[in-house]
């Protein structure tokens, strides 16, 4: 079997009480954002919050990732399904990929189903850019309504 995929997991601040249950759940079931490593072996290296707007701890907290072998990190679901979403995913994203090398995805377990409808009637994610943001957490309704 191969060598186990390694990832850290950043959560938003406004979420630093979660005890991280969804995004756990869904890495073991392959679920949501996870869904990319069916057939693989994952193993969690780092787990911590962004440090709170505007995101100070997203400046270190994936170098100490790195060092625990870490070759992804996950910008997990709060930081889309939060209201408002995080205005920095993009800014996260980039400076993690730039800054670290490491591979960013957007998201960890699937889009709650409470929030997709909360969403859906306040119009967030409207705008072209969401489309893509949302892919790897949007699931069939069956599953979000078990997240919910």
């Amino acid at each position: 079997m191969p060598d186990p995929v390694k990832i850290g997991i950043i959560i938003c601040g406004r979420y630093h009480t979660c005890a991280g249950g969804k995004c756990l759940r869904a890495m073991r079931n392959r679920e949501g954002a996870f869904s990319i490593y069916q057939g693989r072996e994952v193993e969690l290296v780092g787990f911590t919050t962004c440090g709170g707007c505007p995101g100070g701890n997203v400046e270190y907290a994936p170098a100490e990732m790195k060092k625990n072998g870490a070759e992804v990190v996950h910008l997990a679901t709060g930081l889309i399904v939060g209201y408002p979403p995080c205005p920095r995913i993009a800014a996260f994203s980039s400076f993690i990929r730039t800054n670290y090398g490491l591979d960013v995805v957007v998201g960890t377990h699937p889009i709650p189903q409470k929030y997709l409808l909360t969403h859906q009637r306040l119009g967030t994610w409207e705008a072209p850019h969401w489309e893509a943001l949302l892919q790897p957490t949007l699931a069939d309704e069956k599953t979000r309504i078990s997240y919910d």
